[in-house]
C-alpha cells in the first residue's frame, strides 16, 4: 500500500469517527437559542409562557397601572394649580381692589396703567362726577375679562357681556372680574384720541 493511500485511509477513518459526534451536537442546540419554525435559531432568552416576548410582558404591566388609576363610576375629581377653599375664586378675601376710574370733564380716566394676572380676581369703581356725559368703551378688554357683576347704586346686573358704560350723570358703578385672556387693553372714552381719556390694562 503506496504512501497516499494509506493517508487517504486515514482520513476516512477520522471523519467516519467524527460523524456521531456532530449528530449529537446537532440533536441538542444551545440552551441559549431558541428553535423557530423554518429552522433557524434566535439567540436569547426564551420567552414567558403565553408571550412572544419580553415587550409584551411590559404592555401587560402597562395595562395593570392603567386599571389602577381609572377613576371610579361616577366621580369626575379636577385638579389645579390653586386651592380657594370652599368659597372658591370668587371669595372677599381673593379679591384685590384697583384704584378707580374717573369720568369727569378735563381729567384724566386713570392715573396710570393697571398690571394684573389672569386667573385674578378684581373690583374697580367707575366715579363720574357728572360735569359731562362721558361713557367708557372698550369691547376687547370686556372679552378678555370674565364679569362677576356690575353694581349701580342699590342694583346688582351680572351680565352675558358689556361694550361700554355710560353717564349721563354723576354716579359710581362698580366692576368686578376675573381677569383672563393676557395682553394690553383699553377702556377709553369713544370718540376721544388722547391717551389721558383711555385706561390701560395690560393682563399678564
Amino acid at each position: 500500500m503506496t504512501t497516499l493511500t494509506k493517508l487517504m485511509s486515514g482520513a476516512a477513518l477520522a471523519l467516519i469517527l467524527a460523524v456521531p459526534a456532530i449528530a449529537q451536537d446537532a440533536a441538542a442546540p444551545n440552551a441559549s437559542a431558541e428553535q423557530v419554525p423554518g429552522g433557524d435559531a434566535v439567540v436569547g432568552e426564551p420567552a414567558e409562557a403565553g408571550t412572544q416576548s419580553g415587550e409584551a410582558v411590559e404592555a401587560d404591566e402597562d395595562d395593570d397601572d392603567d386599571e389602577e388609576e381609572a377613576p371610579s363610576k361616577g366621580t369626575y375629581d379636577a385638579t389645579g394649580m390653586f386651592d380657594y377653599g370652599f368659597s372658591g375664586l370668587l371669595a372677599r378675601e381673593n379679591r384685590t381692589d384697583l384704584a378707580p376710574l374717573t369720568l369727569a370733564s378735563g381729567q384724566p380716566v386713570a392715573g396710570g396703567e393697571y398690571t394684573i394676572k389672569s386667573g385674578g380676581y378684581y373690583r374697580i369703581n367707575i366715579v363720574a362726577d357728572g360735569s359731562q356725559e362721558l361713557a367708557l368703551s372698550g369691547g376687547d378688554f370686556f372679552r378678555a375679562i370674565w364679569i362677576n357683576e356690575i353694581v349701580i347704586g342699590d342694583t346688582e346686573i351680572r351680565p352675558m357681556g358689556v361694550h361700554s358704560i355710560e353717564f349721563d350723570a354723576d354716579g359710581t358703578a362698580v366692576l368686578s372680574f376675573v381677569a383672563v385672556l393676557p395682553g394690553r387693553y383699553t377702556l377709553s372714552v369713544p370718540g376721544s384720541t388722547g391717551d389721558s381719556l383711555q385706561a390701560v390694562f395690560n393682563i399678564q
